[in-house]
């Protein structure tokens, strides 16, 4: 099996030299880039499975790197690095469509665990649901292609976000608590941050609701978490009332 391929891009040369000493010692096939324009040329002959993607950068700086990829449709997960600290800069990373956010100075063993984590999960969700579909009234789930359809239309989600719907369908009518949803999608423990949990709702819920004031499919358990619904199941049970 070939490696798979991680981009590093930090201006900081001792950082890129102890990441990129660190994913090859783990079985990493590594490049690094030094500033936000470099990464769009390195991309197209690179190929990378996922990019670790420093915020403060020359030219280009990490949230307008990761907004780019995103609006261009390239799904490659992200981890941001940061030495901002405050709750309102991971949330801004996220927000422009990072997958994971971690704060300088790092444990180079914690990288590397979350990485192989993002990466065992996408390679595991086709057999996550048996189904060769999945229906929720006016979405469609087809987990073989990792694709998803809004009224018959192509919805493009981040690889997080398809992970997230993906577990939500898997335990569609349940309650499931913050902490489950880290767990599950995530694959590890964020010390308790669940917001990153909120943030990635707010966006599937932009994606596949009609309505995100009053969502039909992804609700709210206050205090609690989420459950993930079928309204057309209540519609049905509503008419043989």
């Amino acid at each position: 099996m070939n490696p798979k391929k991680i981009l590093v891009v930090d201006d900081e040369p001792s950082i890129s030299m102890l990441i990129e000493f660190n994913l090859k010692q783990a079985g990493f096939e590594v490049q690094c880039v030094f500033d936000g324009e470099a990464v769009f040329e390195k991309i197209q002959s690179f190929r990378p499975d996922l990019i670790i993607l420093d915020l403060m950068l020359p030219k280009m700086d990490g949230f307008q790197v990761c907004r780019k990829l995103r609006t261009q449709n390239n799904l490659v997960p992200i981890i941001m690095l940061s030495a901002m600290h405050e709750l309102a800069d991971k949330i801004a990373g996220l927000d422009h469509g990072a997958d994971d956010y971690m704060t300088k100075p790092f444990s180079p063993q914690e990288l590397v665990s979350r990485i192989q984590a993002i990466l065992r999960r996408m390679s595991a969700l086709p057999e996550h649901v048996d189904s060769t579909s999945i229906s929720l009234g006016d979405i469609v789930v087809y987990p073989a292609q990792r694709e998803v359809k809004v009224h018959g239309n192509p919805v493009e989600l981040t690889p997080k976000e398809y992970e997230l719907l993906l577990f939500l369908c898997k335990h569609r009518g349940k309650v499931l608590s913050r902490q489950q949803l880290l767990v599950g999608v995530w694959d590890y423990h964020f010390l308790g941050d669940t917001r990153i949990v909120d943030v990635h709702i707010s966006h599937l819920r932009d994606k596949i609701e009609s309505n995100t004031r009053t969502p039909e499919h992804i609700v709210t358990i206050r205090n609690v978490g989420y459950k993930l619904t079928d309204p057309s199941s209540h519609k049905h049970k509503a008419s043989l009332a």
